[in-house]
Order: structure tokens, then C-alpha cells, then sequence
């Protein structure tokens, strides 16, 4: 009954990556590649927090 009140880390994990993904997007429309490339390998790196939480699953 109270699970039904907490938030899912899957979730959040998912919402910082797709943010990290389109900041990066901007990044590399603006040609700024230096932070384009920061922020590919934060979001790569979330990717892999992700795969791991469904493979715990």
C-alpha cells in the first residue's frame, strides 16, 4: 500500500539521461563540442546505471 508513494530510481535515472541526452543535442548545434562531448559521456554512463538496474531485474 505505501510502495504505491515511492518513486521508482529507474525513473529518475531515465529522466537525468534523456535531459543529459537533449542538453548534449544543443551542445553540438551551437558547435560547442568540448561540452558536447562532457555531457555524451555523463548521459553514456547513466546508460549503463540503467542497463544494470534492469539486469539486476
Amino acid at each position: 500500500m505505501f510502495g504505491l508513494f515511492r518513486k521508482d530510481p529507474r525513473k529518475a535515472l531515465q529522466q537525468q539521461y534523456q535531459q543529459k541526452l537533449e542538453q548534449a543535442m544543443q551542445y553540438q548545434r551551437n558547435g560547442d563540442i568540448m561540452n558536447y562531448s562532457l555531457l555524451s559521456a555523463e548521459a553514456a554512463e547513466l546508460e549503463k546505471q540503467l542497463q544494470a538496474m534492469d539486469e539486476a531485474k
